[in-house]
C-alpha cells in the first residue's frame, strides 16, 4: 500500500511539473485563495498582511507560536556564549517578540492549548492523578479538515525521496540562530533512528501537501512510549518534529498537525503524550535545564559560537578544557549485542529512582542505544565476576550547519543520553563520555540538568545555558516535579 501511494505522489508530482513545473518562489502558496481580485491585489494584500503581522501576532497567531519538540534542540552554546543564541526554542513562533525571547507563557498567547487536556494549577487541586479527560471518548474517523490549498498525507520514511524531503523540510525551517550563523542539520540516518524504533506506526509520520506543488510543506511524528509519572504506568506517545513551512505559519497549520496527530493516535486506543518544548504553554510538569561543555573551544570561538572570556587567551583556555587522551575507566568497550540483556536490566533499576521516566524492553534498547556512527553511541563496563553490564554512558549526535563558512561548514555536537554506574563514580563516568567525544571529534557536549547529571556539571566545566527546556505530559493530570526527578531524555 506505501508503495503504490509513493508511486501515485510520484505520478501526481509529474503531472504538477507538465501544467508549469514546481513553483520557483514558494511566496505564491501564501496568495489569497481563488477569487480574491487580480495578481495586482494580491500582491497589495500580502504587503497589508506583512503590515499587520506585528499588530496580530499574539492574538490569533499564538497557536503556532510553539516548538513541540522531543528533546527541544536547543542551539548548543558555551561558556561565555552570546545568549541570544539560545533563545530559538519557539519554532513556529510569528512574533517578532516572542523571537527575542519575551514572554510567551501567559494563557491569552496560547489560546489553543488552554483549550487541550494539560494539567494545570486549578486541575491539580481538582483531579486525581491520571488521565484529564476520559479513555472511552469517541474519536472521529474522519482526518481533521484543512485550509483549502492543501492535503494530509503519510510519510514514507524508507523511500528515499520522501526521507529527502522530511530532511530538506526540517534543514531549511526548523531551528535557526537569530543571526543566521547555526542551523540544525538532523541527517537521515538520524532521522530514521529517531522514527523507526520497535512496534513504530507509519499512520504517525504525519505530513502536509501543498495541493499545487505537492510540496511537502508541514511535518509531525510520534512514536510509542511506555511513561511511569509518579509511580504511575501508562502507553503514550513521544511527539517530536512539529514543523510547518516559514511563509507558511500564518496559515495555522500547527494546531492542525497536532490535532491529527492527536486523532489518529487516539484511533490505535492511546490518550496520553509527552513532549518537550521551550516556549512556557499550560503547563510543565517539570522545567530543566541545558548545560554545555567545550571540547574544541579553538573552533568555538573561531566561528562566533563562543568568545574568549575576559582576561583569558586562547592558550589559557585550550588548557582549561584539555581533557585526558584516552578514556580512565579500564576495559570500556562499544556496547554489543552480547550486552543488551544485562544493560537493559541495568536501566530499568537506574530508571526507577525516577519520578518521570520510560522503559525499555531488549528489542527497543538495542535500537536505542546500538552505535551507529554519526547518530548514537554507547560504551560500557563489564563486572569481571559475572560478565555483566556494570556501568554504561551514550550520547548522540545532532550537527549544525555553520552558514557561509568554508573553513568550519559543520558545528559537531553531543548530547547526553543514558548514564548508570555502579562500580565507578557517575563525575568519572561522564568525563570519560567527554573524551570518547572528544576522540570522535564532537565540537561541545550538551547535558539536562535530569538524570544524575547535575551533580558534576560543575566539576567538569559545564557552562550553563540560557532559557529551560520544558516537560510536558498531554491528557494527564500529576504534581509538578524538579529536574533530578526526571528520567526521561527525548530527542
Amino acid at each position: 500500500a506505501m508503495a503504490t501511494a509513493s508511486e501515485e505522489l510520484e505520478a501526481k508530482q509529474a503531472a504538477a511539473q507538465e501544467e508549469g513545473g514546481e513553483e520557483e518562489d514558494d511566496d505564491e502558496e501564501e496568495a489569497p485563495a481563488e477569487g480574491s481580485g487580480d495578481a495586482a491585489a494580491a500582491k497589495k494584500k500580502k504587503k497589508n498582511k506583512k503590515k499587520k503581522k506585528k499588530k496580530a501576532a499574539g492574538e490569533d497567531g499564538d497557536e503556532d507560536a510553539v516548538n513541540l519538540k522531543g528533546a527541544g534542540p536547543v542551539m548548543p552554546l558555551g561558556l561565555d556564549a552570546n545568549a541570544k543564541l539560545m533563545n530559538q526554542l519557539s519554532l513556529l513562533t510569528q512574533s517578532a517578540g516572542q523571537r527575542d525571547g519575551s514572554p510567551a507563557g501567559a494563557s491569552e498567547d496560547h489560546r489553543f492549548w488552554g483549550t487541550q487536556p494539560m494539567r494545570s494549577a486549578a486541575n491539580e487541586r481538582q483531579l486525581e492523578e491520571g488521565p484529564i479527560e476520559p479513555v472511552d471518548k469517541v474519536v472521529s474517523e474522519e482526518p481533521y479538515k484543512l485550509p483549502g490549498g492543501f492535503f494530509w498525507c503519510t510519510l514514507n520514511i524508507d523511500e528515499e525521496k520522501e526521507m529527502n524531503e522530511v530532511y530538506s523540510l526540517l534543514n531549511e525551517n526548523y531551528v535557526e540562530d537569530d543571526d543566521n550563523m547555526f542551523r540544525f542539520d538532523y541527517s537521515i540516518p538520524f532521522l530514521r533512528w529517531a522514527l523507526k524504533p520497535p512496534e513504530y506506526t507509519t499512520d504517525w509520520h504525519l505530513g502536509v501537501r501543498a495541493e499545487k506543488s505537492l510540496k511537502l510543506v508541514g511535518f509531525i511524528t510520534a512514536i510509542p512510549a511506555e511513561v511511569r509519572a509518579w509511580g504511575r504506568t501508562f502507553k503514550s506517545v513521544e511527539i517530536n518534529f512539529l514543523c510547518v513551512h516559514k511563509k507558511l505559519r500564518s496559515k495555522r497549520l500547527a494546531p492542525m498537525l497536532i490535532k491529527e496527530v492527536t486523532r489518529r493516535v487516539n484511533m490505535k486506543g492511546i490518550f496520553q503524550a509527552v513532549y518537550t518544548a521551550g516556549a512556557v504553554l499550560p503547563t510543565p510538569v517539570a522545567s530543566c535545564r541545558y548545560y554545555h561543555r567545550s571540547l574544541n573551544p579553538k573552533k568555538l570561538i573561531e566561528v562566533g559560537f563562543s568568545r574568549l572570556a575576559p582576561r583569558m587567551t586562547m592558550a589559557r583556555t585550550l588548557r582549561l578544557y584539555k581533557l585526558p587522551d584516552t578514556p580512565t575507566l579500564q576495559n570500556l568497550q562499544p556496547l554489543q549485542k552480547k550486552h543488551v540483556p544485562s544493560a537493559t536490566k541495568l536501566l530499568a533499576q537506574h530508571l526507577n529512582h525516577f519520578k518521570l521516566a520510560t522503559s525499555f524492553n531488549e528489542a527497543e534498547f538495542e535500537h536505542w542505544f546500538m552505535t551507529r556512527p554519526d547518530v548514537v553511541y554507547c560504551f560500557v563496563l563489564e563486572s569481571p565476576l559475572t560478565g555483566e553490564v556494570s556501568d554504561m554512558f551514550s550520547f548522540y549526535a545532532l550537527p549544525s550547519t555553520i552558514i557561509g563558512n568554508e573553513k568550519y561548514p559543520t558545528l559537531k555536537a553531543a548530547y547526553a543520553f543514558y548514564n548508570v554506574c555502579t562500580t565507578c563514580s557517575y563525575q568519572a563516568l561522564m568525563q570519560d563520555a567527554l573524551i570518547m567525544a572528544k576522540q570522535l571529534d564532537f565540537d561541545v557536549f550538551n547535558a539536562l540538568n535530569i538524570l544524575n547529571n547535575e551533580e558534576t556539571l560543575k566539576d567538569l566545566k559545564f557552562g550553563i545555558g540560557d532559557g529551560n527546556l520544558q516537560y510536558y505530559l498531554y491528557n494527564w493530570a500529576c504534581s509538578e516535579m524538579a529536574p533530578r526527578d526526571v528520567g526521561l531524555v527525548l530527542l
